[in-house]
């Protein structure tokens, strides 16, 4: 990609991050997909991970990343982009702006007043900046990306068990 092409892709980015709450992120060997919650702020992709938040086992240990977006609406893949790794400290310039934004933007947070500290001293807090668009709407893969299911011998064939305290249901005739 050049030019005009890595602006769009990127303006694309941005607008699946700002609308959607949740993104993949992968990285490591094998390539492992984590779903968390994130927040746009400052051109960049916040995420706390570790401590009480969500795991990212070993992210600080790599430099770029994957990261995959979905639309809000019908959750479908729309984008993945490379993206550079930058680890927010509690005493770096960028630290308040953050952690406020990524405080304002988490559901059911538990003690907001003092998230901060809590993420500065269990957590990391992490800037995604976008680099370049690997995929997009045109170029994305026709398989869905789910694991085959598993095989196992267990079925449901047959009558379910008996409950205890099952209400029973008669069925009415159709008429």
């Amino acid at each position: 990609m050049g030019g005009t092409e890595d602006v769009d892709g990127l303006a694309l980015v941005a607008e699946l991050a700002r609308k959607s709450g949740l993104c993949w992120i992968g990285y490591g060997d094998p390539w492992g997909q984590h779903p968390v919650w994130h927040v746009w702020h400052d051109d960049a992709i916040g995420v706390v991970a570790g401590g009480d938040e969500q795991p990212l086992p070993g992210i600080e240990a790599y430099d770029e990343v994957a990261v995959t977006l979905r639309a809000k609406t019908t959750r479908h893949h729309l984008a993945t982009c490379r993206a550079r790794v930058d680890r927010v400290r509690p005493a770096d310039d960028r630290w308040d702006n953050l952690t406020k934004a990524l405080k304002a933007s988490r559901l059911n947070l538990i003690a907001p007043t003092s998230a901060a500290q809590r993420w500065g001293r269990d957590a990391v807090v992490l800037r995604l900046v976008p680099l370049a668009l690997v995929a997009a709407p045109g170029s994305l893969p026709e398989s869905s990306g789910a694991a085959a299911p598993i095989a196992s011998p267990a079925t449901t064939l047959g009558p379910l068990p008996w409950v205890l305290h099952r209400r029973q249901t008669r069925r009415r005739p159709l008429s």
